[in-house]
């Protein structure tokens, strides 16, 4: 146990290092949506002021789902295939499991920080067209949690079967496809008369992140019910965790 915190102390040291750095890669890409579809678009009338309540719960989890991805790929990539730094870390006396779940438990840190760091952005520029109900404080804890753990595990996942030269390609073919299919923009629901993508995108884990927020702090916009999602983030979160779980042990002792 004493590694193990070692071990979170000295990620949390270098996150606060590069935490300028994080918070730009983490809020640059949501602030620029937000402005443009949650005030500069309304403003003009070119969009409906209520666009605001779409926009929000998914971009906070949109926000979520990237940090805790790419906060954990991109190092375990790189550990794995440039800097080795992963040979060190099986050396100390800690655990195979004890080092996956402290990286994980480091991307889920980096999740809860991009929300924290998104939702008082977006809502100062969104806020005198959102309508904000938040139904239940606990549950959405639970989603707060379960969303920060899936994005990690996802990165588990990527990071332990992706070479660090395929970085970029990954952003391009999997991240970003990830998001924009994730029922980011819109609700799940309006894509009833697109049945065989409505259907399809129900593998990714970014629609019941943004649908559960929907039902949390949007209740008034037609969501997928809460219980449904939390189901579909424990299934992705267990498979994930078995696809980075193998992945990473094969890195480890290849």
């Amino acid at each position: 146990m004493q590694t193990f915190l070692a071990l979170i102390e000295r990620d949390i040291r270098v996150l606060g290092r590069d935490f300028f750095e994080f918070s730009a890669r983490i809020i640059v890409q949501p602030f620029l949506f937000v402005f443009i579809f949650g005030y500069v678009l309304p403003s003009v009338g070119q969009v409906e002021p209520g666009y605001a309540n779409f926009l929000m719960p998914g971009i906070i989890a949109s926000s979520m789902m990237m940090a805790g991805v790419l906060g954990t790929a991109i190092p375990l990539s790189y550990d794995f295939g440039t800097t080795k730094e992963i040979e060190d870390r099986l050396m100390s006396p800690i655990s195979t499991s004890a080092l996956i779940v402290q990286k994980i438990t480091m991307g889920t840190v980096q999740a809860w920080l991009a929300g924290a760091l998104v939702f008082p952005v977006a809502w100062v520029i969104m806020r005198n067209n959102l309508d904000i109900t938040i139904t239940s404080y606990p549950l959405l804890l639970i989603f707060l949690f379960l969303v920060g753990i899936a994005s990690a595990c996802w990165g588990l996942a990527l990071g332990t079967n992706v070479n660090p030269q395929k970085i970029s390609t990954m952003f391009a073919i999997i991240i970003i496809p990830m998001i924009f299919l994730g029922a980011t923009y819109y609700p799940w629901t309006s894509l009833s008369k697109i049945a065989w993508l409505q259907n399809l995108i129900l593998i990714n884990p970014m629609v019941y992140a943004s649908e559960g927020f929907r039902a949390v702090i949007t209740p008034q916009i037609s969501h997928i019910r809460w219980l449904i999602s939390i189901a579909g983030l424990l299934v992705g979160i267990g498979i994930l965790t078995l696809i980075g779980v193998k992945g990473f042990l094969k890195q480890a002792y290849s």
